[in-house]
C-alpha cells in the first residue's frame, strides 16, 4: 500500500483528470497523498449507460498511472477490491479513519450531489475540506454570479460577447473579427437529397489491455445496463484526447459550422469534434481546444464561419451552463415551469421505436454513448417536450447515457434549453417544432411511415400532432412569449372541431406510453 497521508488527502473525481489541477498545486509527495475511488454509486444512481461507466472508469485508470509515473503518492478503490465501498462517502470515511489526514483538498466538483455527499463527511470528521477553482474554464462561478446579478433572464449571446473581448478571441481591435458576433445563419446548413459525402473517418482508438479489463468488468458488473461496449473507442489518456483534438481540427473542422446543426441516418459523427468527453473529464483544457481552432483560421485552414461556431460551444456555452448551475443550484433540479408529468417512454432504453429519427438516434446513443446537440435538442428532447415528460425523468436519461454527461453541464441542457423547464431563464421560447423541421435538417422522414406534413390521421407524424397539442395546452403561456406569436397564430387558425382532433390523437401516444400505434 502506498503511504498514507500525513498532512493533504488530495481528493480527485472522475471527471478531474489533470496533472496540473488546482488541487495539486503545493503538492508534497513525501506529505500528501493523492485519493481516487471507483464505487457503484456513480454508475447506478442514474441506471448509466455501459459506454458511459466504462469511459470513466478507463480514463481514471489510465489517469491513475499517468500520477504514479509523475511520483505521486496514490491511494486508489478499484469497484472490483473485495474491500471497495459503495458510494464515494463511505470510501472516503475509510480512507480518513485509516489514513488519519489533516485536511482534505480538492478541485471543486462539478456535481452538486457529490459536493454535499463529501461535505458532509468532511464536517463529520472534524475536517476541513479546502475546494479550489476548477482551471478548466475561462470563468469562474464568481464572475458569472456577478454577470447574472439583476438579470430576470441569463442569454448566452450577452456573456459570450463579454468573453470574447475580455479573453481577445476572434476579436479586431474593440470588434468582432469579420464584423459579426455570429454566423448562425451561415451555420445551418442541411445535406441534400444523396446526404453527407466524403466525411472523414473520426478517430477512434483501439482499448489497449487496462481499457479491456474495464470492459469486461462493465459487461459483467453491469451487465442490466443499459447500451453496448462492442465499439468502444473513446480517448482515455492525455495522449489520445490530444491526438483527438490535432485530428478534428485537420479533418473536420472546416466543414464544421454549416453542418452542424445537420443530420442523418447512419451517420452519427458527421462534421463534429466529438470533444466534449475529453474535456469534460479533464484531459483537454478549454484553452488548448479553442486557440488550435482559432490558429486554423489564422492559418487559412478553416472559414471564420466554422471556427466562431465551434469556438461559440467551448468558450460560451460551456461556460454559460456551468454559471447557471453552480449559481440556481439545488433548486434548478426541480423546475417544471410547464407542469410536466407523463414518464419517459420506455424506449429512450432500447430504441424500440418506429419513429426514424428517434430510432436511429437512440440506437447510436446505445451504441456509442453519443449523440450530437441537434439530435439531442431537435430529436430525442424535443419528442419529450411535446409529450411532456417530466423534466427531472429526462434529466436522468441524459446524465445516464451519453459518455461526456457530467451534472453541471448536462442538467441546464435538458431542464433550460431543451425542456424548457426553467420557464425562460435560459431559452427565450420552447424549441417546440413540429416533424418537418427533423424533415428539413435530415433524411430520417424519407423512408419513415409517418408523414411530418400530417397532423392527424394514421399516418400523422407524431411529432407533428404532439407539438398541435403543445400549443394548444399551453396556448395562454406562449401568447405572452414575442418569439412565439406566430405558431400561437397559426393555431389559432384552427376550429375547435379540429383542436379535439388533435388532442385526442396526442392523448393516444401518451396513452401508449408515447409510442405511437
Amino acid at each position: 500500500m502506498s503511504k498514507p497521508a500525513a498532512r493533504s488527502l488530495v481528493i480527485v473525481l472522475g471527471d478531474q483528470l489533470d496533472l496540473a489541477a488546482s488541487a495539486f498545486d503545493g503538492f508534497d509527495a513525501a506529505r500528501d497523498t493523492v485519493w481516487m475511488a471507483e464505487v457503484a454509486e456513480e454508475s447506478t444512481h442514474v441506471w448509466s449507460s455501459k459506454p458511459r461507466i466504462a469511459l470513466f472508469l478507463a480514463a481514471m485508470r489510465h489517469f491513475a498511472l499517468a500520477l504514479r509515473k509523475a511520483g505521486r503518492t496514490l491511494i486508489y478503490q478499484q469497484l472490483d477490491d473485495a474491500d471497495a465501498a459503495p458510494d464515494l462517502a463511505t470510501a472516503l470515511r475509510a480512507a480518513i479513519a485509516k489514513h488519519g489526514p489533516e485536511r482534505l483538498v480538492m478541485t471543486a466538483p462539478g456535481d452538486w450531489r457529490v459536493l454535499q455527499a463529501l461535505r458532509g463527511v468532511a464536517r463529520d470528521a472534524g475536517l476541513e475540506l479546502e475546494l479550489r477553482d476548477d482551471r478548466h474554464f475561462y470563468t469562474t462561478v464568481r464572475d458569472f454570479a456577478a454577470h447574472a446579478k439583476g438579470r430576470k433572464t441569463l442569454r448566452l449571446e450577452y456573456f459570450y460577447r463579454e468573453l470574447r473581448k475580455r479573453h481577445d478571441i476572434l476579436m479586431d481591435g474593440g470588434k468582432p473579427l469579420g464584423g459579426q458576433w455570429n454566423y448562425d445563419v451561415e451555420n445551418r446548413g442541411a445535406f441534400d437529397a444523396e446526404g453527407p459525402r466524403d466525411v472523414p473517418e473520426p478517430i477512434r482508438f483501439e482499448p489497449d489491455a487496462l481499457t479491456r479489463e474495464v470492459l469486461d468488468l462493465v459487461a459483467s458488473r453491469f451487465a442490466d445496463h443499459p447500451g453496448s461496449l462492442d465499439a468502444f473507442a473513446w480517448p482515455v489518456s492525455r495522449e489520445q484526447a490530444l491526438e483527438s483534438l490535432m485530428r478534428f481540427v485537420r479533418d473536420r473542422l472546416p466543414q464544421f459550422g454549416r453542418y452542424q446543426d445537420a443530420m442523418w441516418p447512419g451517420q452519427p459523427w458527421l462534421y463534429h469534434s466529438h470533444l466534449s468527453a475529453a474535456l469534460n473529464l479533464k484531459l483537454l483544457d478549454p484553452r488548448e481546444v479553442v486557440s488550435a481552432a482559432v490558429e486554423a483560421h489564422e492559418d487559412g485552414r478553416a472559414p471564420l464561419a466554422d471556427v466562431e461556431g465551434f469556438v461559440r460551444q467551448i468558450l460560451g456555452w460551456r461556460e454559460y451552463v456551468r454559471g447557471i448551475y453552480w449559481t440556481r443550484m439545488p433548486d434548478y433540479l426541480e423546475s417544471n415551469a410547464l407542469d410536466a408529468h407523463v414518464d419517459l417512454p420506455g424506449f429512450y432504453w432500447t430504441g424500440d421505436t418506429d419513429m426514424h429519427c428517434l430510432a436511429d438516434t437512440i440506437a447510436q446513443t446505445l451504441e456509442h454513448g453519443y449523440a450530437h446537440h441537434i439530435q439531442r435538442l431537435m430529436v430525442t428532447g424535443l419528442y419529450a417536450l411535446l409529450l411532456g415528460v417530466e423534466p427531472k425523468q429526462v434529466h436522468a436519461w441524459y446524465l445516464a447515457v451519453y459518455v461526456d454527461a457530467v451534472e453541471w453541464v448536462e442538467l441546464p441542457n435538458t431542464l433550460g434549453m431543451s425542456q424548457f423547464a426553467d420557464g425562460g431563464l435560459m431559452a427565450s421560447k420552447p424549441y417546440a417544432a413540429t416533424g418537418q423541421y427533423i424533415d428539413r435538417m435530415s433524411g430520417y422522414c424519407k423512408d419513415c411511415r409517418y408523414d411530418p406534413k400530417q397532423r392527424t390521421g394514421e399516418t400523422a407524424c407524431p411529432f407533428s400532432t404532439l407539438y398541435w397539442d403543445f400549443l394548444i395546452r399551453h396556448a395562454d403561456r406562449l401568447r405572452e412569449n414575442p418569439r412565439m406569436a406566430l405558431q400561437v397564430r397559426n393555431l389559432e387558425r384552427l376550429d375547435d372541431v379540429e383542436k379535439r382532433t388533435i388532442r385526442d390523437a396526442a392523448q393516444l401516444i401518451r396513452h401508449e406510453k408515447g409510442t405511437p400505434t
